[in-house]
């Protein structure tokens, strides 16, 4: 006996079909060279990030209908090709933005929140680049917001998992240690392309999150 009944659920589901749209990058594909070339660019943001958004929302269309038609084994089917694209879609977003052909620098009141939570900038940098080597395969190294220590953590998540959804953590930066993400100009050279990368932080993007996050915890 099916105890779903398809009048019920469908009262909630929406008829419309809102998408996710691929994010127009702040800068041109060629304005993160030397550090990242055109080519990984284009092809990350043309190709992986825009398959990432396709299929995000094929798979949302398809959970709808899923509910429409009480069909929980296809609702349940689902539960990990949302996870994989829509973390994709998540992590690119916020990747894009953390990058910058710009100098600059953490604010002071980030510099003295690192300085609190790992001693210095330079231990910090040190973790950080520790848990992006030791990941495993595919996955994405984090500076993300501990809301209930008031605290900033490192975390490593796997493939495409996104950072609050898996580990609760708020994210403040995030950065793509996926092979696509670098081996066209540093071939499997993980370390290299880290130390690269970290001088093209956008560290006014993350300050301003850092600041955004403090003071919402104050108020």
């Amino acid at each position: 006996m099916n105890v779903l009944k398809k009048v019920s659920v469908s009262r909630f589901v929406p008829h419309f079909r809102w998408k996710h749209t691929l994010p127009e990058l702040p800068y041109e594909y060629s304005a993160l060279e030397p550090t990242i070339c055109r080519e990984i660019m284009e092809l990350h943001h043309q190709k992986h990030h825009a398959g990432y958004v396709e299929a995000f929302n094929s798979a949302e269309e398809q959970l709808r209908e899923a509910l429409v038609n009480c069909n929980p084994n296809k609702v349940i089917q689902l539960g990990n090709v949302l996870r994989f694209n829509g973390g994709g879609h998540i992590n690119h977003s916020l990747f894009w933005e953390n990058l910058s052909p710009h100098c600059t620098a953490p604010s002071k009141a980030l510099e003295s929140g690192l300085k609190q939570n790992f001693y210095s900038k330079e231990d910090f940098k040190q973790l950080m680049r520790d848990t992006a080597l030791s990941v495993q395969g595919s996955g994405w190294v984090w500076l993300g917001w501990h809301k209930p220590s008031k605290t900033m953590k490192i975390a490593a998540c796997c493939n495409q998992d996104p950072l609050e959804a898996t580990t609760g953590l708020l994210p403040l930066l995030g950065i793509d240690v996926w092979e696509h993400a670098y081996y066209i100009q540093y071939k499997n050279d993980r370390a290299k392309y880290f130390d690269a990368l970290w001088e093209i932080i956008d560290w006014k993007v993350v300050s301003n999150r850092y600041e955004k996050l403090r003071c919402l915890i104050e108020k």
